[in-house]
């Protein structure tokens, strides 16, 4: 950009800024044009957290349910902790970055907990992208193993949100 000031600008990336929080978007790049050696280059962005808990709050659970394999459970916790769940079979990744949420609205059941049977094209969860909900389908009929996703949580294209066997 060259020294001359456009007022206009501290407006345009105040309204970029708004833009990235409403959508809930990490980050955006976009070029303006003045002229022909006169032009913006802005790129805002922001940081996110994501809490890896997920995977420690829903493993827990499998010891209390399967009391009489109570040996053979805690060697099975670790091992799926260090296995990529992504890389599974059974695994349902985000098809699109967004929002989860495990139920319907607020204070209504679930879609799926684990060891539901599902059948292919059930709902397992919702996504939300650019105020849109997006209901994801289970892929095929089985019994959920794992859901790898809190209600609420942000999650990117391709993370793994449930695994089905």
């Amino acid at each position: 950009m060259t020294n001359k000031t456009h007022e206009a600008d501290v407006s345009f990336i105040k309204a970029l800024a708004e833009l990235l929080r409403d959508n809930d978007l990490t980050e955006l790049q976009v070029k303006r044009d003045y002229g022909e050696d006169d032009s913006l280059n802005v790129r805002v962005s922001r940081q996110t957290i994501a809490a890896p808990a997920p995977v420690q709050t829903y493993a827990a659970p499998a010891p209390v349910a399967a009391a009489p394999a109570a040996a053979a459970a805690p060697a099975a916790v670790p091992a799926a902790t260090n296995d990529d769940p992504a890389s599974h079979p059974g695994a349902v990744p985000s098809p699109m970055v967004g929002t989860v949420y495990t139920q319907p609205e607020p204070g209504a059941p679930t879609f799926v907990k684990v060891g539901d049977q599902v059948a292919e094209g059930d709902t397992l969860l919702i996504v939300e992208a650019m105020k849109t909900m997006n209901h994801i389908p289970a892929p095929k009929a089985g019994t959920i193993k794992r859901i790898l996703v809190e209600d609420g949580a942000a999650v990117e294209f391709g993370t793994p949100l449930a695994i089905i066997e």
